[in-house]
């Protein structure tokens, strides 16, 4: 199906192209419909085409190390899928499902080589907006890693919540410990002393009454605030997870590039060997 130039202005990576460039960039691409549960494309599919979402929903999935189909991504329109592996001409490493009636925009390779080569500008054009993308993605990661669990929940308690870890820490106190003992030798003491004027005589009722009362209280209260820290936790292992995985990605590519700068030095040493022979 042909397509016009106002399915274009929608995708932003064409949001820089002028109506020339769109009208060019619409000759070469077409609209694909696709049902409900059928299938884009599927894992190890050779990558001709990528794909743009216009209209309907479309779920990308991917197989993890222990043969699960997890959610890749959940494009919106104007977003593309399948990008990557059309670029650089791999088979395809996810499957993409239209989840309802949807309508695509199909566009490869060649086609963004027809554009650039007949409209130059085009290609700096689409790579300014890829550009801001890169930017957007590398502030969410400096932001994620840069944030302290504990201020972010700082930010968020509510005025119970701060209650209730300022009661759980004052309760877990020697403090409070050496404080409420004293009382209890003290309030004891006196009423011993009194005997029969006591307000409170052995076997100290009001007192049982009391502290049952205080207990059913307190042991909520602490509850909440064990609550807040076991939220502290999880968040905090999250943050170490995304940091963990950012590390093995960087040491992975660090290797790559290690291992490919030992290729190119053994290169270097057999033409240098070569080389010696010749003259020799």
């Amino acid at each position: 199906m042909a397509c016009d130039i106002e399915s274009l202005r929608d995708v932003p990576l064409f949001a820089l192209l002028d109506d020339d460039e769109l009208k060019v960039l619409a000759a070469q691409v077409e609209l694909k419909t696709f049902a409900a549960r059928q299938r884009i494309y599927k894992i190890g599919d050779p990558a001709g085409h990528a794909y743009v979402l216009l209209t309907g929903a479309v779920q990308v999935t991917a197989i993890d190390e222990d043969q699960q189909d997890v959610v890749f991504d959940e494009p919106l329109t104007g977003d593309f899928f399948g990008f990557a592996s059309m670029l650089d001409q791999t088979p395809h490493q996810t499957t993409a499902v239209a989840v309802k009636d949807a309508m695509c925009l199909e566009v490869d390779r060649d086609d963004i080589f027809t554009l650039i080569q007949q409209k130059p500008h085009a290609g700096m054009d689409m790579l300014t907006v890829l550009g801001r993308h890169l930017h957007a993605a590398q502030q969410l990661v400096r932001g994620r890693a840069a944030r302290n669990p504990n201020d972010m929940i700082e930010d968020e308690m509510t005025f119970g919540e701060r209650i209730a870890d300022a009661v759980a820490a004052f309760g877990g106190s020697w403090t409070f410990i050496i404080a409420f003992l004293s009382l209890l030798v003290v309030y004891s003491a006196i009423n011993v002393f009194l005997g029969g004027r006591a307000w409170d005589p052995y076997p100290f009722i009001l007192l049982n009454l009391l502290l049952s009362m205080l207990a059913a209280i307190q042991a909520p209260v602490i509850m909440m605030s064990q609550n807040r820290q076991d939220t502290k936790d999880r968040l905090r292992g999250e943050l170490d997870y995304d940091v963990n995985r950012r590390a093995a990605a960087e040491i992975q590519g660090l290797a790559r590039k290690l291992n490919l700068l030992i290729d190119k030095v053994d290169d270097l040493d057999d033409s240098i060997r070569d080389r010696t022979r010749l003259h020799a």
